[in-house]
């Protein structure tokens, strides 16, 4: 029997029509109407379901069960109305499909770019400390290339100016002989390095008699250039040097005498290869011994085997 639906009805029903699975069943409970006040039970309506096919009639066994569920109108299958929840509203995107919630991944990739920085901070160090071992064993082979050079020193001659002796007495007042001696001596200085120049200085040069030193100098610091020669002065001098107990050892006077000496020094190099990173230094010691005749003004003259060089 066919009932006519009122507008309220046509209106609570069209929202439960499943839009996508139009082969299930869905059943509709027409609850009683809250204007009508004569109590009859039997004037509530029930909307007969349309079915499309045998499968979906409410005599199939699978489908009993459905037909006794709650007053609340429902459909089944994994879509459902928005009847079956109050307030739920399924959010679709511009192109109709349903819309999920996004997994939010814990972390960011901010750590990466933090290994990725790290890996360039080691590859800064390890170029670095490969540039280190690498100029390192440039300039030791470069140091050990320049190490055989050494400076070639000759004493060539030493020119007495004064030499004399007298008896007098110390700052203390202890009587004994002392000499005073004015002399210059020549040194002749080779480069022999053909890829550097050398900076040339020397250690104090003592002249001594019998241990003691009555004459002393030095050679000024100067700079020569590779593959060179030069002959540097310096300038000796003593002046009243106590000779104590060696003073009796010491045959001069005013005609003359022969006073054997020892002049004893350094001669000392230095040659900047690779700036102040590369350097070469050089010692070179040297002795010789000579007697100096006091009646005699001529220069004396210094074999090659008259001194010992080392």
């Amino acid at each position: 029997m066919m009932h006519a639906k009122s507008e309220s009805d046509v209106t609570s029903l069209a929202p439960s029509s499943p839009p996508r699975s139009p082969k299930r069943a869905t059943y509709y409970v027409q609850s009683p109407s809250r204007d009508s006040h004569d109590g009859d039970k039997s004037s509530s309506m029930q909307a007969t379901p349309v079915y499309n096919s045998p499968m979906e009639s409410p005599s199939h066994p699978s489908l009993g069960r459905h037909s006794r569920t709650s007053s609340a109108s429902r459909f089944s299958g994994p879509f459902r109305s928005s009847s079956g929840r109050k307030g739920y509203r399924k959010r679709v995107n511009e192109k109709g499909w349903p819309e999920c919630d996004v997994i939010q991944e814990e972390g960011s990739y901010d750590d990466l770019d933090d290994d990725k920085g790290l890996s360039r901070r080691c590859q800064i160090i390890l170029a670095l400390l490969s540039f280190i071992l690498l100029f390192t064993v440039f300039s030791l082979i470069i140091w050990g290339a320049a190490r055989p050079y050494k400076p070639d020193v000759i004493v060539k001659s030493l020119s007495m100016d004064d030499f004399y002796a007298g008896e007098g007495t110390d700052t203390t007042g202890v009587p004994t002989k002392m000499v005073t001696v004015n002399c210059s001596l020549k040194i002749s200085v080779y480069n022999t390095a053909t890829m550097f120049g050398i900076h040339v200085t020397s250690s104090p040069i003592q002249l001594m008699f019998s241990e003691i030193t009555i004459a002393t100098g030095e050679v000024q610091k100067y700079y020569q250039p590779r593959k060179s020669h030069r002959t540097v002065s310096a300038i000796l001098h003593g002046e009243k040097v106590p000779l104590y107990g060696a003073g009796a050892g010491m045959a001069l006077s005013s005609t003359g005498g022969q006073v054997p000496l020892t002049l004893d020094f350094d001669i000392i190099s230095r040659g900047d290869v690779i700036g102040k990173l590369v350097r070469v230094k050089h010692r070179k010691h040297v002795s010789c011994q000579l007697v100096v005749d006091s009646s005699k003004n001529k220069p004396i003259k210094f074999a090659r085997n008259s001194c010992t060089y080392v």
